[in-house]
């Protein structure tokens, strides 16, 4: 990766369905080079996909809260593997600090988050901890 493979990620990161040629007119580049580039990027595994971000309270998901799960150790991956199959939960992430599993969920509002978290997700088994924190707002 060089100066202008970061260059083109940035742009990508900040509008992925930029055309090739907006980007190549932008880095003063051919839109071949910037075709092969991010071809090479692909394929190496730098970038991963292209996503569509969605605003869920435009869906009707009234809450999203970012939820930290702690676990008894010897369950720590059978926890994160069991959240990941929940609907309800968009993103998983295994992490360090204040808890070991911090996860995305989208409810439709604060009652059906709550059965989401104590009644379905809640009783899996290895869960020592829940710590929910709603989103009021998305600032970046």
């Amino acid at each position: 990766m060089d100066e202008k493979d970061t260059k083109i990620l940035k742009i990508l990161m900040e509008e992925g369905r930029k055309p090739f040629t907006e980007i190549a007119k932008e880095l003063n580049t051919s839109e071949s080079s910037i075709r092969k580039r991010i071809k090479k990027m692909e394929s190496c595994g730098i970038i991963k996909g292209y996503n569509v971000i969605v605003e869920p309270n435009k869906i009707g998901y009234g809450v999203v809260a970012l939820t930290g799960f702690d676990t008894i150790p010897e369950d720590f991956l059978h926890v994160a593997n069991e959240l990941c199959k929940y609907e309800e939960v968009k993103k998983v992430y295994t992490t360090t600090g204040d808890h070991m599993i911090m996860t995305e969920i989208w409810a439709k509002d604060g009652r059906e988050l709550s059965e989401i978290i104590f009644n379905k997700i809640g009783r899996i088994e290895g869960i020592k901890k829940v710590c929910p924190a709603i989103i009021l707002e998305q600032m970046k």
